[in-house]
């Protein structure tokens, strides 16, 4: 038997925060998804350096191009104010041991603060665009705006669609599976409800465990 969950919002689902509905579809911690866990970077406009703790996205392209597609950035956020300003960022993945650190510049994200110094994370220059990259990420990949879109019309969120112009790779995960390994990526595991009673659980950091070779 499968459990059914209608596009109206179930009654007997509790959040885990009191903003958590306010904020996510219900379908969000119904489906539960695990997507990578990265950081963008970009520049404030008064030229202070920006991190965003980000997932919901994904990577595709063919022979010609290769584009990041990140979903549920939020409008009234430095970044999307920064990319649509400047028409670049960059996307930084680092490893599990970064995750309080990159916790650290959600809660000090004002104007005035240097997310980086923040978040002590070392602060080097895109090869390509103009923005700044994080020096510890083990990829470090350069994009320049493709297009923005509204996908709910709501004014709330946006799909940012980057063109990948660049890619830097730490060299000691240029070979082999060890950005699969724990010191890999990150992914984020988005709060699973309990779909029988309606509680919530928590979200989950987790790595990758490789199965099967194909």
């Amino acid at each position: 038997m499968k459990i059914e969950i209608e596009k109206e919002f179930p009654k007997y689902f509790k959040p885990s925060y009191p903003e958590e509905f306010e904020l996510f579809s219900h379908f969000e911690v119904t489906a539960g998804i695990p997507t990578v866990l990265f950081a963008i970077t970009t520049w404030k406009e008064n030229g202070q350096p920006n991190v965003c703790f980000h997932s919901w996205s994904s990577f595709h392209g063919d022979k010609t191009a290769f584009f990041a597609v990140m979903g549920n950035l939020y409008q009234h956020t430095h970044t999307y104010a920064n990319i649509k300003r400047d028409k670049c960022f960059c996307i930084n993945f680092l490893p599990i041991c970064f995750y309080d650190q990159l916790v650290n510049t959600i809660h000090h994200n004002q104007i005035e603060d240097d997310e980086f110094s923040v978040g002590q994370l070392t602060l080097d220059h895109a090869k390509t665009i103009h923005a700044p990259v994080i020096h510890e990420a083990f990829i470090n990949m350069e994009c320049t705006l493709k297009d923005i879109q509204d996908l709910s019309g709501a004014g709330i969120t946006a799909m940012i669609i980057g063109q990948v112009q660049h890619i830097s790779v730490e060299e000691n995960y240029a070979q082999g599976y060890k950005r699969y390994e724990k010191d890999g990526f990150m992914m984020l595991i988005p709060a699973p409800q309990d779909l029988l009673t309606g509680e919530p659980n928590q979200s989950a950091i987790a790595t990758i465990n490789i199965e099967k070779y194909d």
